[in-house]
């Protein structure tokens, strides 16, 4: 083999496992620890697991405002999604894929149009990441499973956190408490 040909076949290598484009393998650190529960909101325990990765699956699965809000950091329009105002008790589970993320329990009316919660169901279930989009510094809420975005998390929330984490309606997936 010509050093050329090497070269170029060592950056191609390079490449695909910078990219995970390698086949469907899925590397060995990708894996997260998130808190299970079952629909009736009971703690299941703290599992390890691969990170869901099914990007073809969710464009056509999601709906098209659903895909853009949590595969493409999107904002669906204040008050403008069913739901928003929802008041039953249950579980709120990431529309992607079904990771319990908040017990009605910690739902409030704030008064923005968006489902807002005082804490998630567990710490483990979701991760921020700052988001300087648009010019402004904010703390994006993700899904810890799948990584989709969710929504924002900020500090004019009521006691006892103070937080206020304002989902996108359209990435939730509620689940009525079980009578």
């Amino acid at each position: 083999m010509l050093r050329r040909e090497f070269l170029h076949a060592l950056s191609g290598v390079a490449l695909a496992f910078s990219t995970r484009s390698f086949g469907g393998m899925t590397p060995a650190n990708d894996e997260v620890s998130v808190m299970r529960f079952s629909d009736d909101g009971k703690p299941l325990g703290l599992a390890t697991v691969p990170k869901v990765h099914k990007e073809a699956e969710w464009k056509k699965t999601l709906s098209s405002l659903a895909y853009e809000v949590t595969r493409q950091q999107g904002t669906e329009r204040a008050f403008s999604q069913p739901g928003y105002n929802r008041h039953e008790q249950g579980l709120y589970r990431c529309v992607c894929c079904d990771n319990a993320l908040f017990d009605a329990k910690s739902k409030y009316d704030s008064g923005t149009g968006w489902p807002s919660f005082w804490q998630p169901i567990a710490q483990e279930n979701v991760h921020v990441v700052t988001d300087s989009m648009y010019g402004m510094m904010r703390t994006e809420v993700r899904c810890t499973l799948c990584d989709a975005h969710l929504g924002h998390v900020f500090d004019d929330g009521p006691k006892p956190t103070g937080l206020r984490y304002c989902m996108n309606t359209v990435a939730l997936r509620f689940v009525p408490k079980p009578k």
